[in-house]
């Protein structure tokens, strides 16, 4: 059986956080949705407030702790990522963003990332279209075109898949699974040939 390693990033704050179990949603919908295809997935969660001190530390000295560089290795070689912040002043969590800032160039590129936030009112489901989709495809991922967000009327509504939280799960959990399911596991795609500039007006020429 293939198999897909997933790295779950939740920036919650709270023990449980919305954030985490949001997270736990979709890792669980994804992993069912790559089984359903023959694929195995083994999930590993990332709760960035551990490591909130040792990011701080890295924009100051430079350097990643082990316990830091390791994480962060085992997010550059997972095949796939789940991103879930909580939403503060209208955009994902400032430690959300500095995990993002102490990664490599190129680390997320190609990589297939599905995408989720959390927030106290729905006047903020609007981040994951206006910052967090912009910020993942400055960054060259492969983004789930259907993100989840979920505010307070979400919870506790039963997890019978009935919901319109575990719809939407779903549907995006299958979407993240199809750009895992065509990738080879540890491999990024292949990125799109840059041609010199000359090369590219003499087609656009010849084309005329």
């Amino acid at each position: 059986m293939e198999a897909r390693r997933i790295t779950v990033l939740t920036a919650g704050l709270g023990v449980p956080s919305s954030s985490r179990l949001l997270a736990d949603q979709l890792a669980a919908a994804a992993q069912s949705s790559l089984s359903a295809a023959g694929i195995a997935a083994t999930v590993e969660v990332v709760e960035l407030r551990e490591h909130a001190v040792e990011i701080a530390n890295n924009f100051v000295t430079g350097f990643a702790a082990p316990r830091l560089a390791e994480m962060i290795a085992r997010v550059e070689a997972s095949d796939g990522v789940i991103a879930v912040s909580p939403v503060f002043s209208a955009s994902y969590s400032g430690l959300f963003k500095s995990f993002i800032d102490i990664l490599a160039p190129g680390s997320l590129e190609g990589k297939a990332v599905l995408l989720g936030a959390t927030a106290g009112t729905d006047r903020h489901q609007m981040v994951l279209d206006f910052a967090m989709r912009p910020l993942f495809t400055y960054l060259r991922a492969r983004i789930a075109a259907t993100a989840v967000f979920a505010g307070p009327q979400d919870w506790g509504n039963g997890g019978d898949g009935g919901s319109p939280l575990s719809r939407r799960v779903a549907r995006a959990a299958a979407e993240f699974a199809g750009l895992l399911q065509s990738t080879e596991p540890g491999r990024k795609p292949s990125p799109p040939e840059s041609l010199p500039f000359e090369q590219m007006l003499a087609g656009i020429s010849a084309g005329h």
